[in-house]
């Protein structure tokens, strides 16, 4: 089973059957002794039955060109993009009733409305004019200078994910070792506290201290006719303590290289599930990163890609992993530890789903 996060374990599988009401405890696990060992009360929520990730198609992609940005931006009636810096690198702007884009000539790292993304591919010079990767067009620019906003409608139903739990912690603080599982958990109870009347439905894949599969997770989203799926999480790099920031990750689209693989194969032919929702999960990101930056004045670390995290591949929905801040670095841990902190992050999620 892949893993969230590097040096996390990948909770077990428990393959009892699924409960009518899937948790009845909101209490926030208690960490008496080793603050790392699953809670004594209240006791593990069952898990639904096993049902396994949906699998990855493998199939050619076909071979796209380069096109010119000028001929793009004519095709769409925008204007041409504009040369806006020469150094470090050399890039150029394009803007849309939605907003502007910057794309750094040589770089994967291009700007949308201030905040980073990251493309699949560098954009190039060639005849003295820009050329960006198809995919890109499709799968990056069009839907953000292109595309309707985000919207949604009905009964509107989120489910949240605070990563790990029960014996998989996930990361420790490099402060006091304190421990991942509990910090996401509490965000995801004062997410749902904020959303409860703001006209969303919410669940939470765990509400107590219990290890559940990244597998039951997928199949929790389902089975609750999820319309949005956010998995919640924090960050490490130890040994390093200076890296710092939040960044947000969503399935890499069919054809990319992935942002981040971790060691993990990235075969840019395979095509899971939640590539259907390629545009949707983008836009979902972009929302997000921009709230939790704006309402925690953490570092921007950008919108990325990943294949190898398993909440994302079977979804059937737009689904997003936030990674908000390091535990490995003291300042960050230290603010992550404080309540107030952590209000601010779930103001910032639940802002962006107004």
């Amino acid at each position: 089973m892949l893993i969230l996060l590097a040096g996390c374990t990948t909770a077990p599988r428990n393959n009892q059957p699924l409960p009518t009401v899937w948790e009845q405890t909101n209490a926030v696990p208690s960490s008496a002794g080793n603050p790392c060992l699953p809670s004594a009360r209240p006791a593990p929520v069952p898990a639904p039955a096993f049902t396994p990730v949906p699998p990855k198609v493998s199939r050619p992609v076909p071979v796209l060109t380069w096109t010119s940005l000028n001929e793009w931006t004519a095709e769409h009636r925008l204007p041409a993009p504009k040369r806006v810096g020469n150094l470090p690198v050399t890039s150029y702007a394009i803007t849309s009733p939605q907003g502007t884009m910057v794309l750094e000539i040589g770089s994967r790292e291009a700007t949308w409305r201030g905040l980073e993304i990251l493309l699949g591919f560098p954009p190039e010079i060639i005849d003295n004019q820009v050329f960006v990767h198809a995919l890109d067009l499709k799968k990056n620019l069009e839907p953000l200078l292109l595309g309707a906003p985000l919207t949604f409608h009905g009964n509107r139903i989120l489910v949240l994910d605070p990563g790990h739990g029960g014996s998989n912690s996930g990361t420790h603080s490099v402060l006091d070792g304190r421990c991942e599982k509990e910090f996401t958990l509490d965000w995801a109870l004062r997410i749902r506290s904020l959303l409860a009347t703001n006209g969303w439905t919410v669940f939470l894949t765990r509400t107590n201290d219990s290890a559940v599969s990244l597998s039951n997770r997928v199949v929790f989203a389902e089975a609750h006719h999820a319309d949005v799926f956010i998995s919640l999480h924090f960050n490490s790099a130890a040994p390093d303590k200076k890296q710092n920031g939040l960044e947000i990750y969503c399935l890499t689209p069919t054809g990319m290289p992935s942002t981040l693989t971790r060691g993990y194969s990235d075969v840019w032919t395979d095509r899971f599930p939640d590539n259907a929702y390629d545009a949707e999960n983008l836009q979902l990101a972009v929302r997000l990163q921009a709230e939790l930056i704006r309402c925690s004045g953490e570092e921007d670390r950008g919108v990325r890609r990943a294949r190898f995290m398993g909440v994302l591949l079977g979804q059937k929905r737009p689904a997003v992993l936030i990674e908000a801040g390091f535990l490995s670095n003291p300042a960050e841990a230290r603010r992550i530890e404080t309540p107030a902190f952590r209000q601010e992050l779930a103001e910032a999620v639940a802002n962006a789903l107004k």
